[in-house]
């Protein structure tokens, strides 16, 4: 066989986002698996759930006689991209404030976290970028593919409390983060924990951006999916936004909100101190971009226009969302009440506390192991779970077998 000029790649190490637990939990088949790894929206039954204002929106797209299959501009759909960003920012029709902004549809929020993560590489030249410990595991790959630009973590999940460890979090920033740092912060429904700042709390991150001239990038994944209000979900940005103080970019995705997960529906904007600075930025975001996908996929981004558009859809989606929230903190609930009705030894009040998709269960990798083997219930060895992953019918089961490996384990 000859050699392959591919043989000495240098790879890097995939996070354990990667793993095949879906192809494991596919091809397993006990009638009790459970799989607690996904992080996408499931209903009562473990099924893939379409919203309603999507499935009415797309019965009128397909029944439009001028539909096609066109191109979009290289920025993405004009009324897709303004309503993506009044939705975040609440701006209404302020002109001045929106000639600051630069915004580009991208391919959801991995693309817009990706094009942003590149942006920022080469117009800021950071020395460092800031994560939360722990973050989404893309988040750290996104950033190795895009320039020499040093990753440090600050102290955020306290596996002992289950809370935040806001002390050691701003000391950790205010002794090592230096000017022109790229910090990164989770909107709201922190992932993988759940857990988020409170009000106050983001008030002094506020402040300590601007002391310390940090540049906070959001990653707003699901906006309207944590609370299901869409502007308690937005309070962080927008005061981040209405301080006047900060330049911020937004990677924001439509995925978990739309349930529009393989649609890849996402945008980035960018708020700048001047209009000269946001059209030369999005010039350049476009230019980034075209050289990438050439232009973003078009269904997604016109469902989305088509409720954020109309006040009576939009009234819709925000019922769906109220729907999908609903179910998960009433499954936090349930999970919570198992728990404490067998007795399961340690404190699982934050169950019911945390917010989102996900939570941190707290179980070593062994107990998780024997989850997977014993009980067919699969998750991340890290021992976060998708709460979505839990139905009435699953949820005294999966109780059960966490009871057991924390007391046998």
């Amino acid at each position: 066989m000859l050699d392959s000029r591919f043989s000495n790649i240098s790879v890097l190490v995939p996070g354990e986002g990667f793993s095949p637990i879906g192809a494991g939990f596919k091809d397993d088949t006990s009638d009790k698996k459970v799989n607690l790894g996904a992080g996408v929206y499931r209903d009562d039954n473990a099924l893939p759930w379409l919203l309603p204002v999507v499935k009415k929106v797309e019965e009128t797209l397909m029944q439009d006689p001028d539909r096609d299959h066109e191109y979009l501009p290289v920025d993405g759909l004009a009324s897709f991209i303004s309503l993506a960003r009044d939705l975040v920012l609440d701006l209404a029709s302020d002109a001045s404030l929106i000639a600051r902004i630069a915004s580009i549809q991208t391919v959801s929020g991995t693309g817009a976290n990706h094009l942003a993560a590149r942006f920022l590489a080469e117009s800021l030249k950071p020395q460092r970028v800031w994560f939360p410990d722990p973050t989404w595991v893309n988040h750290k790959l996104l950033w190795s593919l895009v320039g020499d630009v040093q990753q440090s973590f600050y102290p955020y999940f306290d596996p002992v409390s289950r809370d935040i460890q806001f002390d050691n979090m701003i000391t950790t920033l205010e002794n090592e983060a230096t000017a022109g740092d790229v910090i990164l912060l989770h909107a709201c429904a922190h992932n993988p924990t759940g857990v988020d700042p409170s009000r106050i709390q983001w008030e002094k991150i506020a402040d300590l951006c601007e002391r310390k001239q940090l540049f906070p990038l959001f990653d707003c994944a699901y906006q309207g999916f944590a609370t299901g209000n869409v502007d308690d979900d937005a309070w962080a940005i927008r005061h981040f936004f209405r301080r006047g103080t900060l330049e911020i970019g937004i990677a924001q995705s439509f995925s978990k909100n739309f349930g529009l997960y393989g649609e890849r529906v996402g945008a980035f904007h960018l708020v700048t101190n001047s209009p000269q600075a946001a059209a030369k930025s999005r010039i350049q975001l476009m230019i980034l971009q075209g050289g990438e996908i050439s232009t973003p996929p078009a269904y997604g981004a016109k469902i989305v226009a088509a409720v954020l558009g109309d006040a009576d859809l939009r009234r819709d989606w925000e019922a769906d969302l109220t729907t999908m929230t609903s179910r998960l903190k009433n499954m936090r609930q349930a999970l919570y009440g198992e728990l404490t009705k067998l007795a399961t030894p340690g404190n699982w009040d934050y169950l019911i506390s945390q917010i989102g998709m996900f939570s941190y269960l707290g179980l070593t990798k062994e107990q998780i192991n024997a989850l997977g083997i014993k009980y067919h219930i699969y998750a991340y060895s890290t021992g976060r779970i998708s709460i979505s992953g839990l139905t009435p019918k699953n949820i005294s089961y999966v109780a059960l077998a966490i009871d057991s490996v924390v007391r046998e384990v």
